[in-house]
């Protein structure tokens, strides 16, 4: 693990490679699984915010899901997660746009309909972040849907922590992630 500030980072999030993509695998990541991704307490209320802003861009069985389970929803572990459609099938914020799932949020940030681009853990996948008081761990979440990203990075030789330098500096600031290349620079 590699200490930056108040945050554990595994070791596979410097050495492990990932790039999606989606002409291979489609977005399956906001269909596949047996829950909503994850939400922070404040985003439950973004959500609630936003949805009006963005409701024309999502599936009407996507409207159907959120209308009738809520912007947020508790899954069956007691965790805050976007609801999905049919139970547990996608995501009901997604869109499909020939043949590719895509984030209909993230499509109203892109217009500039709101000013949030979607959930951090869909912003910071395949890194999952456990939360502890005193500390975050970073971990790299691997799932064989993911194969394709990672034959991908691999090929272009990015390591998950710089393909997620947006997100990561979105979750913790611009100071902690030079800390974190910084780290990872000189060997810590």
């Amino acid at each position: 693990m590699i200490e930056v500030q108040n945050a554990l980072v595994h070791e596979d999030v410097i050495r492990e490679s990932f790039v999606c993509n989606l002409n291979k695998c489609k977005g399956i990541c906001c269909v596949e699984g047996d829950a909503g991704a994850p939400l922070e307490v404040a985003e439950t209320a973004i959500l609630a915010e936003i949805y009006p802003k963005i409701k024309h861009l999502l599936a009407p069985k996507g409207i159907k899901a959120i209308e009738e389970q809520g912007t947020s929803v508790i899954d069956a572990d007691g965790d805050l997660t976007t609801p999905c459609v049919d139970g547990h099938k996608e995501c009901a914020y997604v869109t499909f746009e020939g043949g590719i799932t895509k984030c209909a949020i993230e499509k109203a940030y892109e217009q500039g309909l709101v000013d949030w681009k979607k959930p951090i853990s869909c912003h910071l996948y395949p890194i999952r972040i456990t939360k502890y008081p005193e500390f975050d761990v970073l971990n790299y979440d691997r799932w064989h849907i993911c194969h394709d990203a990672c034959s991908f990075g691999r090929e272009l030789k990015v390591p998950v922590y710089q393909f997620l330098k947006d997100p990561l500096i979105r979750k913790y600031g611009l100071e902690w992630y030079t800390e974190l290349e910084n780290s990872v620079r000189d060997g810590v």
